[in-house]
């Protein structure tokens, strides 16, 4: 009973995930990973883990705004990582981000700076690693017969890490790149924006239209 939770076809506020005794496909993770769910929740138990949920939870409830009986969402992202941040008490911050947004990266190690934190930031080309050292042919360079640097998520990671950083930001990082950094750092991580080359970092672009302008994805 693989679950398939992307395919539930009931509105949010009729589902057992957010109701007593609400609905779900034959398959909900509700009811077929019971023990799963009890682990997860003893996990809670663990005082920095449970610091860590609660601050984002609360997190989550401030980035609402009632308005004529509404609720409208009131804080860009960036905003909430500097206030999640905050509440952590962190006050050194892993900025790890592309080199295709050096300039938005300008922009954002000024922002957290002006927020009090102490920035370390560290581009992917850093180190200076030629593509030959990883076996990157010449025809697979972005540009063949010119020396290419190659992304270093691994060296990214070693430089906050041995910075002793509180909390990494993430932005703009190649498919792949981003999960080696991931997979290596030693501080929490969040992500403030991903790469898409051809839909300006938006990749919801191409879900809102796959079923018309981008149907040519299928």
């Amino acid at each position: 009973m693989k679950p398939t939770c992307a395919r539930c076809p009931h509105p949010g506020s009729e589902k057992m995930c957010n109701i007593k005794d609400g609905k779900g496909l034959a398959n909900c993770p509700i009811l077929h990973k019971k023990k799963v769910l009890e682990e997860s929740i003893r996990l809670y138990d663990e005082p920095e883990t449970l610091r860590f949920a609660r601050n984002a939870t609360i997190q989550e409830g401030e980035c609402y705004q009632e308005l004529n009986g509404r609720l409208r969402p009131v804080k860009p992202r960036i905003l909430e990582i500097a206030e999640f941040a905050q509440k952590m008490k962190y006050q050194k911050l892993g900025f790890i981000f592309c080199e295709g947004l050096a300039g938005e990266a300008k922009v954002v190690d000024r922002y957290f700076k002006d927020h009090d934190f102490d920035v370390i930031s560290v581009v992917c080309k850093a180190g200076r690693t030629p593509k030959e050292q990883i076996g990157i042919l010449d025809d697979q360079k972005i540009v063949p017969g010119t020396i290419e640097s190659m992304c270093n998520p691994i060296f990214q990671a070693g430089v906050v890490n041995d910075e002793k950083v509180d909390f990494n930001i993430l932005m703009g990082l190649c498919v792949g790149h981003d999960s080696l950094v991931i997979t290596h750092l030693d501080a929490p991580v969040t992500i403030l924006a991903v790469k898409d080359r051809l839909l300006g970092h938006n990749p919801l672009a191409a879900v809102y239209n796959l079923d018309s302008y981008y149907s040519f994805l299928k």
